[in-house]
């Protein structure tokens, strides 16, 4: 099986067998927000349980 593309390029397996995501809305127009929610945005997320199966399957990870 090969590993999806867009998957390989978004998503980062962590130490303990999670996989990590970026926030999204910090693209652009971002003068409009506050610089402490932009400061959050720029931290790492955890994929939420709900989606973990498909994020596995995208990136050929054994379940």
């Amino acid at each position: 099986m090969k590993t999806n593309s867009s998957a390989k390029k978004r998503f980062k397996l962590t130490g303990t067998g999670k996989i990590a995501r970026k926030n999204a809305f910090k693209s652009h127009i971002l003068t409009k927000m506050s610089t402490k929610r932009k400061r959050n945005l720029s931290h790492t997320s955890l994929v939420s349980e709900a989606d973990l199966g498909n994020v596995k399957r995208m990136l050929c990870i054994g379940k």
